[in-house]
């Protein structure tokens, strides 16, 4: 009787984050880059939050070799980079709720996602 593993989904471009931030959930993208050694520390805090927060918000990585746009539009200059969506109330426009760079402990990321509307576990 083993769970399957919640695992935050792979941000490809633009379109995809818009697309999940319109359905009405908060979204948590964690912008980081390969060889990036805050990143790799943070993996394990990213894939523990997707799990908890499975139905009730959306936890995404964007890769800055695979999502090169995003980073672009999103003024990302260091990694990670930690963002927290929503849409606006009635608008197709994105909604920035919080955002840090560095190692960010799980407690602050947790409670960015719910003070944007993630309910509580």
């Amino acid at each position: 009787m083993f769970r399957k593993r919640i695992k935050p989904t792979k941000l490809e471009s633009t379109q995809q984050l818009d697309a999940l931030v319109r359905s009405g959930t908060p979204v948590l993208v964690d912008f980081w880059q390969q060889g990036c050694q805050p990143c790799k520390v943070m993996d394990g805090i990213v894939k523990e939050l997707a799990e908890e927060f499975d139905g009730r918000a959306h936890v995404v990585m964007a890769n800055a070799a695979e999502a090169p746009d995003t980073f672009q539009k999103y003024k990302i200059r260091s990694t990670p980079t930690f963002v927290v969506f929503t849409a606006k109330d009635g608008a197709n426009a994105l909604t920035q709720r919080f955002r840090a760079s560095g190692l960010v402990k799980k407690d602050a990321l947790t409670r960015a996602l719910e003070s944007a509307g993630a309910p509580k576990s």
